[in-house]
């Protein structure tokens, strides 16, 4: 790689690179993220290169693997450009079919496109497929095209070029002035203005200060970030080196968890690269401006999600907040200036900086702008990440995008914000996605974990799993976080095993008010929020536990009891060949059996079973 010393041999690296590429040029992309490759995409990689050469194609047809495409539950996920044909569930066997018949024989294979669940049309592009066809992928979009291992990739989508323009035709004031114009808010979860925040850092007067890149997603369901560096993360580069030029910073950090060694070695590869390039280290494209970036990997302790934690942890410190009142703009890392955002926040900067802060503007809400990455997980038959305008309403993410509920069965609430977040009942899905809204119905934005739950899940059972981890996760500094979270955790469980007393309610709801006002983070602040909207929009549910020691959904063990149907029951035996504990008597062929209710331990295999519906489940 050939060092670049200014802008117009950036520009011209660009050029050459285009002008070696044939944009009508046959290209076959396969999702290689984290979730694919689960699925077996590095197999079909395989699959794919040995077919290209078998078939004599490997000087018409260009290969490569990128990041994440966002379909995560239809994958591996194969797209052919120029026309964009998407095929999914991908298999290594398919491969030769894809080429003989789709690359040579411009043949569809009908198996592998998306079937409309509506209409049970075949869509062919992945462009009209419902999922994508309702997004909009400002930031996440490049994804799907480009190869995270190779810089000329990021090079011909236009990467680097807000760099070159922010360090050669704009001031420090006169970046900050376009990003404070353009209203990005922080997409860690606080959704603090970044403009602001970049120009109290750069106020502050010291000759060290430093960048960081908050990449320690710990939230369950939650794989934007991940998915993000994994898959463009010089896009998350180029964003840290606008910043830290802008406050004048020349060290930065990307803290990611170990637990994602893809975006690890993805972000260490980009790295290396970009210094390769000339464009991080000594002197950047000749402009006089420094910059090292390090990999920091964390232990996967949620609460170093928390800024002052994060902190903490990259001086080798226990990963433990600190209090609010020094900001950590002033007084960050190791005392110093530091300007913390999340991978999201970053990889907005070239698109703010290279599209100007009033074309931004014009997407989303009032008080929030651009659009923002979420993970659509659970109950939802389209699972994924998807990308979409600030202002979409819940019941279009959920339904358009996500093509509703699996099975028929009806929507029961959305769990936004992930632990800290709080469940938002069905009354309330045309509410419109930005941070004001979510946190009038009593959740959060957060970084945008997005939990569909249907008619089958017990909320009280939900607010107990969100509660426990939090009380894992907490570092146990302060005692409201420390012991409240405990104490909550033993109430709702109580309740749901049956032992739920009057009262219980309000006592849930004074711990909270506890816990909220006198933690010593946004953290433990937070927690209470599952509990909280639980009790707010399902409180039938908790005295249906409470006092009538039943489960509505079904779910809690200890209230439920299963009966057999004496005249649905013939006796197939399914239910006595699957119960663990013996507790199924066969009588005779075409009675009903005998369910010993002192011996069954409630575990619903009898139920599972049975396929004539003679198990009941009250």
């Amino acid at each position: 790689m050939n060092r670049l010393s200014s802008p117009d041999e950036l520009e011209g690296k660009r050029k050459s690179i285009l002008a070696a590429r044939d944009p009508n040029k046959t290209c076959i992309t396969l999702c290689s993220g984290t979730a694919c490759r689960a699925s077996g995409s590095e197999e079909v990689a395989l699959s794919i290169e040995e077919e290209i050469k078998k078939q004599g194609l490997s000087a018409k047809v260009d290969f490569r693997k990128t990041g994440c495409h966002g379909f995560c539950e239809r994958g591996p996920i194969i797209v052919i450009y120029p026309e964009g044909i998407c095929y999914l569930h991908a298999k290594p066997e398919d491969v030769p079919e894809i080429i003989s018949q789709t690359i040579k024989g411009e043949n569809i294979i009908e198996r592998l496109l998306y079937t409309d669940a509506h209409t049970n049309e075949k869509i062919i592009y992945e462009s009209e497929i419902p999922f994508y066809k309702n997004q909009e992928r400002l930031v996440f979009g490049s994804n799907g095209k480009i190869d995270p291992n190779n810089i000329d990739d990021y090079l011909a989508i236009g990467g680097y070029s807000a760099l070159s323009k922010a360090l050669f035709k704009m001031s420090s004031g006169g970046i900050i002035d376009e990003v404070k114009k353009s209203g990005l808010r922080g997409r860690g979860g606080g959704g603090f203005p970044t403009g602001v925040k970049w120009e109290s850092c750069r106020r502050v007067q010291g000759n060290t200060k430093y960048v960081i890149c908050n990449c320690d997603e710990g939230d369950p369901g939650a794989f934007m970030d991940r998915s993000l560096m994994e898959g463009n993360p010089h896009s998350v580069l180029e964003g840290m080196i606008i910043g830290a030029y802008t406050i004048g910073a020349h060290q930065g950090y990307i803290y990611v968890r170990n637990e994602y060694p893809l975006a690890v070695k993805n972000a260490g590869i980009a790295i290396r690269q970009a210094e390769e390039y000339g464009i991080l280290g000594k002197n950047i494209l000749g402009s006089g401006f420094d910059l090292s970036i390090r990999i920091n990997r964390g232990g996967g302790a949620f609460v170093c999600g928390e800024s002052t934690a994060l902190m903490a942890s990259l001086e080798g410190k226990p990963g433990e907040p600190r209090a609010k009142y020094v900001h950590t703009v002033e007084k960050g890392l190791w005392d110093q200036p530091t300007n913390l955002n999340n991978v999201e926040t970053w990889a907005n900067i070239p698109l703010i900086i290279n599209q100007g802060a009033e074309w931004y503007a014009k997407i989303g809400t009032k008080n929030s702008k651009g659009t923002k990455i979420f993970s659509l997980v659970g109950k939802v038959n389209n699972t994924g990440l998807v990308e979409v305008p600030m202002g979409m309403t819940l019941k279009e993410i959920i339904y358009d995008i996500g093509g509703g509920i699996p099975e028929g069965k009806k929507f029961k609430a959305v769990e936004t914000g992930g632990p800290s977040g709080g469940f938002i009942p069905e009354s309330l899905l045309d509410i419109m996605i930005d941070f004001d809204e979510l946190t009038k119905v009593g959740s959060m934005m957060g970084s945008g974990a997005m939990i569909v739950m249907d008619e089958d899940t017990c909320m009280v059972d939900m607010a107990k799993y969100f509660i426990t981890f939090l009380e894992g996760e907490s570092c146990g500094k302060c005692l409201p976080c420390r012991e409240g979270l405990k104490r909550m955790r033993e109430v709702l469980t109580d309740i749901t095993e049956g032992r739920g007393r009057d009262g219980d309610i309000e006592l849930l709801e004074r711990l909270s008010a506890t816990i909220r006002d006198c933690s010593l983070c946004a953290l433990g602040a937070t927690a209470p929020n599952p509990v909280l909207t639980t009790i707010r929009y399902f409180r039938d549910e908790y005295e249906a536990h409470i006092k009538d020691k039943k489960c509505p959904a079904g779910v809690c063990k200890q209230l439920i009891t299963y009966l057999i149907d004496e005249e649905s029951c013939v006796g197939c035996r399914l239910c006595e060949k699957a119960c663990p504990t013996e507790a199924i008597t066969f009588v005779e062929k075409r009675k009903p059996v005998i369910l010993d209710q002192e011996k069954c331990i409630k575990c619903g295999a009898c139920y599972d079973v049975c396929k004539l519906g003679a198990v009941i489940k009250e």
